[in-house]
């Protein structure tokens, strides 16, 4: 079992200040699903701008980064930056777009409360991003960082095709190992290097939530855990966030918010830790005021 939180504990973490570093929106009334998106979010899989500000409300949730999902939208960003302009103070986004982006556009993006660009390896595969490193330099000029989703040995394939842009990385849900691989499987390997080279200097960060996406293991996913210390460790705390994925698309059970925020609580025992990687970093990393 993880460590549990101390008695001494003044605050839960239901009441202390949390930014949540993984977030989507699906609104297919308001903002329709592009005709060749990859897969169409429907049921309880939606998720409305009211719904996503009502569930942070509920949960303290002070801050957010919306993650541009491929799923429904794709390049289409309008839902995204509908959010961002109706919440400025309280949202960061991270558009999708395509590889030839120009830095015009990327301006465009960033002044519109775009921190930065992800890319999804297990959904379009690591080819599909072999020309992406005159846009990572064009990322690197503008400080706005590259979210990277990856799968078990995606990492190592894709980092050269990145080359020696200087651009800040964020890794997604663990860098999704394969559990039954253990912590020396090469993609995993190649992200605790990434942390120790690239945390301390603050270019990389990782996502220690979304262990639905890669755990073998109903909730609370132990077969994770092992993963989330050793990121914890060669990243440090001021290279960890953590992002919940709400509204939890394509879950293979039932997931509740309420658990996530105590099954974290029970594995960063630490209150100090705890808010290093609930608030103080993701807010120095996406810049929200205080």
């Amino acid at each position: 079992m993880p460590p549990q939180p101390t008695e001494a504990r003044r605050v839960s973490v239901f009441d202390a200040p949390k930014i949540d570093c993984h977030v989507h929106v699906f609104d297919p009334t308001r903002f329709p699903y592009r005709a060749d998106t990859p897969y169409r979010p429907a049921g309880q899989e939606i998720g409305t701008a009211a719904q996503l500000i009502a569930m942070m409300d509920a949960y303290g949730v002070r801050r957010a980064l919306y993650v541009q999902p491929n799923s429904g939208y794709f390049s289409d960003n309008a839902c995204m930056l509908d959010m961002l302009a109706q919440f400025p103070d309280r949202l960061r986004g991270s558009a999708v777009v395509a590889l030839d982006t120009g830095a015009a556009a990327l301006r465009r993006l960033q002044a519109a409360g775009v921190a930065g660009v992800a890319i999804n390896t297990p959904m379009f595969g690591v080819a599909a991003y072999r020309g992406i490193a005159p846009l990572a330099q064009r990322l690197a000029d503008l400080d706005l960082f590259l979210e990277i989703q990856v799968q078990d040995e995606d990492l190592p394939a894709l980092l050269p095709m990145i080359g020696d842009a200087p651009v800040k990385l964020l890794i997604d849900h663990c860098g999704r190992p394969a559990p039954e691989k253990g912590p020396d499987q090469p993609g995993f390997r190649a992200l605790l290097d990434l942390g120790r080279r690239l945390g301390p200097t603050g270019r990389a960060v990782v996502k220690l939530g979304g262990e639905a996406t890669f755990s073998r293991r109903r909730f609370p996913h132990e077969d994770a855990w092992p993963y989330q210390r050793a990121l914890l460790d060669a990243f440090t705390p001021d290279g960890c966030v953590w992002g919940s994925n709400w509204p939890f698309l394509r879950a293979a059970e039932r997931i509740d918010y309420g658990p996530l925020l105590v099954h974290l609580e029970r594995l960063i025992a630490d209150p100090a830790t705890l808010r290093r990687v609930l608030w103080d970093t993701p807010r120095r990393v996406f810049g929200f005021a205080d």
